[in-house]
């Protein structure tokens, strides 16, 4: 990107060194040629000047009309001076030579002429041509060694700080033998701040219009490339203001990583980044206890299955900042696990993981990872998401998502894990669709086994733990990365329903809810937490036009297509008084839910996997009706 103060200079070049300045210059050097050539003639001849009246009239007043004619015929002022070579040289020699001759002929016919007057012209035509060129020639070279600075120096980007906290004036030390960023001030909302100085560097009071204070102004008067925030907080609070501004601008929005994350007594630095949107939705995301996670999974055997997805492929990597003992992978989807082992090689080189490329449908693929690499914790992430594609695809929802999920919870039994912990969704609670309702059967399944385990019904040791938790942003195939597509392409971008709304959360936040989970849970609990309001997906649409730098439905149009098949307008409310009870943290709750017999969801499971495997639809459909009572089946409708 071309530094500002680059263009700047082009600018100046364009703006204040115009052709008519140009032209004026040049007349100038003109005349000053002549007069310096007249004042040799005065100093040779020893002559008076009261007695050559009519020659100083004529030399002066013809170098000013020869010299506005020829620059003119020549056009010498329309050339780029920052371009100008030998040929322009040549221009000038015309130019000069055309007005020592119209000088000559004044002085002739004024009857001034004396008969060694053309060394004098012949000494004003060098000299003019002379000054000429090396006013170009000096132009030339401050202009490149300006250049040649500001190019050096082009990969910086110039940075405004918002906010004047700790953690923003840290960023300056943090950045101040960086490669790719030189912080030129710090911009704040707080008036009592402005015209002070931090760290030599100013203070800009934002604020509207009618002071000449807008971001605007402050980004002409530095010439910032880009605004950077310290803390996700700052940035939500100012969506609506600064980066609404910026984005108006073509002035970049950054937002920086935490200083340093000790995990496992290592320090792992991360790098500024442009702000997502992501980072300007929902509340502030929860705290959680490091310490306690790291003691809970430090130097264990960890499988993770559904590893390439999007949340396993996040548990992933915060687990591998931890420091297992070794990691094992389980995934089917080839090409994903491949460039995560890629990045786990690349970011965690003293790792010890294992990609297994396998199916959790297939018994024994599981046991054979289960048998070589003896986890002692399982995170079971795999499963099909999708509300549309799994009601017209309900048999291999069935198959994946409630099969699947009994497959992993008995292996963990069979081969003495600790604990496993399974994703869940708030699809699941109510469900309106086969998505929810397979998802709402593996609960079932991993809870009863889990409650039998506790009340020595069945052998084993494994403590059970499943999470829910509502839409993860930014994940495979989700809503954001679908609504940049359509806006790259210019839009429309498409919402089912101007009121449908989500409870949303990060795919690092929603990871560490599963860690905590795991961390505070006695076993055999279904683990929710505040997700704090829900978002219209409607302005969540806006949001990103905006930030992308276009007005919605102006420059890119929203259309509503409505609901799809199974979709409710409003999610449920995972976490309230009534229907959860409270933890050792007090965002995280335990859902309160009905308790099902063992062999009740044993059997369920088995007759439904035995209609899915025959791709009986109809029959399955209503076996998920009388097993799920809360299930408000849609399909079909």
């Amino acid at each position: 990107m071309a530094n500002r103060l680059f263009a700047f200079i082009n600018r100046f070049l364009n703006k204040y060194l115009n052709i008519w300045v140009v032209y004026v210059m040049d007349m100038i050097l003109s005349v000053m040629s002549s007069f310096i050539s007249l004042s040799i003639f005065f100093y040779v001849s020893q002559d008076t000047i009261h007695g050559s009246r009519g020659m100083i009239f004529a030399w002066l007043t013809f170098s000013i009309v020869g010299g506005i004619i020829m620059f003119a015929a020549v056009r010498s002022h329309h050339l780029v001076i920052r371009h100008s070579s030998m040929k322009d040289i040549f221009k000038f020699s015309i130019a000069m030579l055309g007005k020592v001759l119209i000088m000559g002929a004044a002085v002739y016919v004024m009857d001034a002429w004396r008969k060694d007057i053309w060394l004098f012209l012949a000494i004003d035509f060098v000299l003019s041509v002379f000054l000429l060129s090396s006013l170009r020639s000096a132009m030339i070279m401050v202009y490149d060694a300006i250049s040649d600075r500001t190019k050096k120096h082009s990969h910086l980007q110039r940075i405004l700080v918002y906010n004047t906290s700790d953690k923003a004036v840290a960023l300056q030390t943090r950045l101040q033998n960086s490669n790719h960023y030189k912080i030129v001030g710090f911009i704040t909302r707080q008036s009592e701040e402005k015209n002070l100085n931090i760290l030599d560097l100013p203070v800009f009071f934002c604020s509207d219009a009618s002071q000449n204070k807008t971001l605007k102004h402050i980004v002409e008067q530095t010439f910032a490339d880009a605004v950077l925030f310290a803390t996700d907080g700052d940035a939500r609070e100012e969506r609506q203001g600064i980066i609404r501004e910026a984005s108006a601008e073509g002035v970049k929005v950054l937002i920086a990583p935490i200083i340093d994350e000790v995990v496992g007594g290592t320090l792992e630095k991360t790098k500024i980044r442009e702000i997502n949107i992501e980072d300007l939705l929902g509340r502030p995301e929860i705290k959680i206890s490091m310490d306690r996670i790291v003691d809970n999974f430090n130097n264990n055997v960890i499988m993770v299955t559904g590893a390439a997805g999007s949340i396993g492929s996040e548990l992933c990597r915060q687990l591998a900042a931890i420091g297992p003992k070794r990691l094992v992978l389980f995934d089917n989807a080839e090409t994903p696990m491949h460039s995560l082992r890629l990045e786990l090689e690349e970011r965690f080189p003293e790792l010890d993981f294992v990609p297994v490329i396998g199916d959790v449908r297939q018994e024994l693929r599981l046991d054979y990872a289960f048998r070589n690499w003896h986890p002692q914790i399982v995170f079971h992430a795999a499963a099909y998401k999708h509300v549309p594609l799994m009601e017209e695809n309900p048999c291999e929802a069935v198959l994946v998502n409630a099969c699947g999920s009994r497959n992993v919870a008995d292996k963990c039994l069979e081969h003495n894990v600790e604990k496993m912990i399974m994703i869940s969704t708030d699809k699941a609670v109510n469900p309106t669709n086969v998505m929810g309702c397979t998802k709402r059967l593996a609960e079932i399944y991993v809870q009863s086994l889990g409650l039998s385990v506790a009340q020595g019904q069945h052998p084993g040791k494994t403590k059970f733990v499943t999470t829910r938790f509502g839409n993860v942003l930014g994940s495979n195939g989700s809503v954001i990365p679908r609504f940049r597509q359509q806006i790259a392409k210019g839009g429309p971008v498409t919402v089912t329903h101007p009121e449908i709304n989500r409870f949303f959360m990060t795919i690092p936040e929603a990871c560490r809810l599963v860690m905590e989970a795991a961390t505070i849970s006695e076993g055999n609990q279904i683990v929710v937490f505040d997700m704090g309001k829900p978002v219209k997906i409607a302005d969540l649409a806006r949001h990103m036009i905006e930030l992308a730098g276009f007005v919605p439905d102006k420059d890119i149009m929203i259309e509503y297509t409505g609901l799809r098949p199974g979709e409710k307008l409003y999610e449920e409310v995972l976490a309230t008084a009534e229907n959860t009870e409270g933890t050792s943290h007090d965002r995280i709750r335990v859902a309160k839910v009905r308790n099902y017999p063992y062999e009740e969801a044993k059997n369920n499971i088995a007759r439904l996997e035995a209609l899915a495997r025959n791709v009986d639809i109809p029959a399955l459909i209503r076996a998920l009706q009388d097993i799920v009572p809360e299930y408000d089946c849609k399909w079909g409708k």
